[in-house]
């Protein structure tokens, strides 16, 4: 991942999708660039347009916090993107380092999560470690270890999520949002150089700047031997591993969706006695 002016391609993408209407400002057709122009956000956030246009560059790399805040008001930046502004464009401690072992009492917990699929990701969206009822979810899958690149390079991904084009742009802001809080994760880079050269769906949308750390959601699948299943998604980030989180689906209680849940644990059952099965053949 290219890092010598990721803070003023930051500031240049979020400043092409805010909308001069949005600011109060005519969205006139004599535009020669998408959102606004540099002008329009330096007098926005009170600052020089040589100025902003030299933070654009890189050729300023040490804005004050009170600009920060100013430009983030300018671009009407929500507070993850914001954040995500700060962490670029300040002096900080040294990134945190994931953890990619996952504990035996997370482990234990996993196992003991048995009517609702749950798994652990770390800050790359790797499958650390999944319960029988998750490895059942995704079962259509050819494999279940990444989830970005099960989105993007897995065709059946299309047939499984009820609105791909949601799921793919929630994986890749969140990438986004994780890509500054594990800044020398060499996993993370790795990860979007490999879904970048073969997804120009992910290279569109990794572009864009979008940030929006993925935490809770409700979430649409085509399940193949389960059908249809409406679940909502929490993400836990897991506190004594840096970077990993717990990720647990449910349904609403007594929906065609938590009925589908029920199957899905039978379904998951049956392919665990048939892998054991074949342990002792």
């Amino acid at each position: 991942m290219e890092r010598d002016n990721e803070f003023g391609d930051y500031l240049r993408a979020r400043r092409h999708l805010t909308a001069p209407r949005v600011v109060g400002l005519p969205d006139d057709s004599g535009r020669r660039v998408p959102g606004l122009r540099r002008e329009e956000v330096a007098l926005l956030a009170g600052v020089s347009t040589d100025y902003y246009i030299r933070l654009e560059q890189g050729r300023e790399r040490h804005p004050s916090e009170q600009v920060l805040q100013a430009i983030a008001r300018a671009l009407r930046l929500d507070e993850a993107a914001a954040g995500h502004l700060f962490r670029l464009g300040l002096p900080t401690p040294a990134p945190a380092t994931a953890t990619a072992t996952v504990s035996a009492e997370l482990l234990r917990l996993l196992d003991n999560l048995q009517d609702v699929p749950a798994f652990v990701v770390g800050p790359a969206q790797d499958i650390l470690a999944a319960n029988p009822m998750a490895e059942a979810l995704y079962s259509g899958f050819a494999r279940f270890d990444n989830l970005l690149r099960m989105i993007f390079l897995d065709p059946f991904a299309r047939e499984f999520y009820g609105n791909w084009d949601t799921a793919a742009e929630t994986a890749v802001a969140n990438l986004r949002d994780v890509s500054t809080r594990f800044a020398d994760d060499e996993r993370v880079e790795r990860m979007v150089g490999e879904i970048s050269v073969r997804s120009p769906a992910f290279s569109t949308l990794w572009a864009r700047y979008e940030v929006r750390p993925r935490t809770k959601e409700d979430k649409h699948f085509r399940h193949p031997r389960v059908g249809e299943l409406h679940l909502h998604f929490e993400a836990l980030a897991v506190t004594s591993a840096p970077g990993q989180h717990l990720s647990v689906y449910s349904a609403e209680p007594g929906s065609a969706s938590a009925d589908g849940l029920l199957l899905l644990r039978r379904l998951a059952d049956q392919d665990n006695d048939t892998e054991t099965g074949n342990l002792y053949q």
